[in-house]
């Protein structure tokens, strides 16, 4: 196996732990933010585990099935903004977590920005498509990270965080939804 699916597989048990988590501590506290979000994971893992499982290489139901899914995913994740808006600020966390997690998703970012560059040169469509989903995912950690920073660092004002949020949340819908667009593309 190769290692792109090695790390794949890893991005989908990740995403599974992260999304079951999230779930189920949404179903305890009720928190909203949390159900959305761990839902945004499931259905992040289901197409991940769908690209993973396909037996043919480059198959075009596998890159339309994400197109689509992903074009799904911008409801749950545009429910995230709705959240981030209305209700919750975000949570706070210490400097080192926060460090902890800024590191984490600017990684995450960088390698999926770097890999989706990568993966124009291949001829594989499922290469392709798992970089997608792995931009996708990215920038919902980026999402996730500067709601907590705003809250974590400094007193900013609610109205400025409300703002910041829905800017941030909605660049990242826009482009989830653009990468599922960008899959449904015939090429």
């Amino acid at each position: 196996m190769s290692r792109i699916y090695k790390l794949a597989f890893i991005s989908l048990a990740t995403n599974i732990a992260f999304g079951v988590y999230n779930i189920i501590i949404g179903c305890i506290t009720r928190s909203w933010w949390l159900l959305t979000i761990g839902t945004y994971y499931a259905v992040l893992s289901v197409v991940r585990y769908t690209v993973l499982r396909s037996k043919r290489e480059n198959t075009a139901f596998i890159k339309q099935f994400t197109g689509i899914l992903l074009l799904v995913m911008t409801f749950p994740l545009a429910g995230t903004v709705v959240l981030a808006t209305v209700q919750d600020r975000g949570t706070v966390y210490s400097k080192i977590g926060m460090i902890t997690i800024a590191v984490y998703a600017f990684t995450k970012i960088t390698l999926a920005s770097v890999n989706l560059g990568k993966s124009r040169r291949s001829a594989s469509l499922k290469v392709k498509t798992l970089r997608n989903i792995s931009f996708a995912d990215a920038f919902v950690s980026i999402f996730s990270l500067q709601r907590s920073m705003l809250v974590s660092f400094g007193e900013m004002a609610e109205s400025t965080i409300r703002i910041m949020n829905i800017a941030t949340g909605s660049a990242v819908c826009v482009i989830v939804f653009c990468l599922g667009v960008n899959l449904l593309r015939k090429r």
